[in-house]
């Protein structure tokens, strides 16, 4: 049987470059023992490149460069093509999320993050973009 361009053939589709929803980086996923762990791979726009952690809530992380940081991590594959109780760390406020992660197709990732329950949180669908 053959598969559609966009359609999920296994869990490891997770892995790649994806393109974040507001379109300003790219967020590099790969496969740790089984658990997909997220780390920021660029921006798209040349003045962000040398951009620094500025809003860590920890001083002392402040001055790192954005490249390169775990953004999501912890998640279990808990159900096809859903993983959760992982966290996802958002540079833009400084914030760590408890979060959600749904690869609706082999194109296009849901993810989510919240407070406490997943009702109060926000979701964002990434886009594949290997080079």
């Amino acid at each position: 049987m053959l598969l559609s361009a966009g359609a999920v053939a296994n869990e490891t589709d997770i892995e790649g470059r994806w393109l974040s929803g507001d379109k300003t980086g790219w967020i590099e996923i790969r496969l740790v023992d089984g658990r997909p762990v997220g780390v920021a791979a660029g921006a798209t726009d040349p003045a962000d490149a040398g951009r620094v952690d500025a809003l860590n809530p920890d001083p002392a992380l402040r001055g790192r460069p954005l490249l390169g940081i775990t953004i999501l991590q912890g998640f279990d594959y808990v159900a096809k093509h859903f993983w959760k109780g992982g966290i996802i760390y958002d540079p833009n406020s400084g914030n760590t999320y408890k979060s959600t992660i749904t690869l609706v197709d082999r194109n296009t990732l849901k993810v989510r993050g919240y407070i406490g329950v997943s009702l109060f949180g926000r979701s964002d669908t990434w886009t594949r973009d290997d080079p």
